[in-house]
């Protein structure tokens, strides 16, 4: 009884393996780079269904007539072996980022519901859906941030 004997050549102590955290698997990181490169479909919306930012983006979009494929990651069509959540690993592992909405145009990453908001204001987002011959109302002027809950505070 005592302490373990020491080291020897053929038996040094290893430490315990780092848990890595598991990756998004391959077929959720293809899914993700086919939709948001897809030339018909330059602007892509990964949303929730209950999601009030959601939402906004939706209503943004509409009032705009900014044409967009949803991807509602908890709808039915992607609950099956957990595939919303899969290529939410994947969103992540792209951007970094853990939230819901994400943006897409034209494969370039736009952000969430407020950096998609900042750029219609700087004419950011409207130079991009030009460059990808995204046609919408020129003429709609409504302030993006409008689109926002009203229960939060104004910015």
């Amino acid at each position: 009884f005592g302490a373990a004997p020491p080291p020897t050549p053929d038996r040094v102590e290893q430490p315990p393996a780092a848990e890595s955290p598991a990756g998004p698997p391959a077929d959720a990181v293809a899914f993700l780079d086919e939709t948001t490169h897809d030339e018909d479909n330059p602007v892509v919306l990964f949303a929730l269904e209950w999601c009030e930012f959601c939402w906004s983006v939706r209503k943004m979009f509409t009032h705009y007539e900014i044409p967009y494929r949803s991807v509602d990651l908890d709808s039915v069509a992607y609950q099956e072996d957990n595939w919303g959540g899969k290529i939410r690993k994947a969103i992540e592992a792209d951007t970094g980022l853990k939230t819901i909405p994400q943006i897409y145009i034209g494969g370039k990453h736009i952000g969430g519901a407020t950096d998609l908001f900042d750029g219609m204001k700087d004419g950011s987002i409207t130079g991009l859906l030009e460059a990808n011959s995204v046609a919408w109302n020129k003429s709609a002027d409504q302030d993006p941030y409008s689109f926002l809950p009203k229960w939060l505070h104004k910015r």
